[in-house]
């Protein structure tokens, strides 16, 4: 079993990586996540992997974090959740806020993911919502209260013709350093630092 690599980048493509360990290279799926987080200039790269078995293949998959792993092997635990499609959700959500829509069960942001219906959706709620607390994130767990402010907020940047992904992450970057503001305060703050 391989858990861990780290050797030189030989090519990098969205979802995969080439990496040579040694003289021996080893081709690791990613998520977009893990891809859009290793620095363009870097050719070395360290990752925790997961080898999936099958009668017809061995397929490796790499995480930068051991959250993201973590997150990974919970997702793959749930029924009719294979490998390519959790690495599917990784790509289409960040890991903590994937913790957090499970834990209040935010169905709409789940959905949002390429891949996923209602239905698995509805699965992924009900069989990991009291198993993903163990998986320590960078940012704390939001309350339910501040998660709604975070949800409205990325809302009402999207109602402005902001894209998903740029909203989310400038919301996740201001509440990192200032977790207590109101939903007024944070919408500023986020129109700031989207706008520079």
């Amino acid at each position: 079993m391989i858990g861990y690599l780290t050797g030189k980048i030989i090519s990098k493509k969205p979802t995969q990586l080439l990496v040579d360990v040694n003289g021996v290279g080893y081709l690791v799926n990613i998520s977009i996540n893990t891809f859009e987080n290793i620095p363009e200039d870097k050719s070395t790269v360290s990752l925790y992997t997961y080898l999936s078995v099958r009668e017809d293949a061995l397929t490796l998959y790499g995480f930068l974090t051991t959250s993201e792993k973590e997150m990974f092997e919970k997702l793959i635990s749930v029924s009719g959740i294979g490998p390519k499609l959790a690495q599917s959700i990784l790509s289409g959500i960040q890991v903590g806020d994937l913790k957090e829509a499970l834990q209040f069960g935010d169905k709409s942001r789940i959905i949002a993911v390429p891949g996923v219906g209602k239905k698995t959706a509805d699965r992924l709620i009900i069989e990991l919502k009291d198993k993903v607390d163990s998986i320590s994130t960078d940012g704390e767990s939001l309350s339910s209260e501040a998660f709604g402010i975070k949800s409205d907020t990325v809302n009402a940047l999207l109602a402005l013709g902001y894209n998903k992904k740029t909203a989310e992450s400038a919301v996740r970057k201001i509440l990192e350093c200032s977790p207590d503001l109101t939903l007024e305060e944070l919408i500023k703050k986020a129109l700031s630092e989207i706008t520079g």
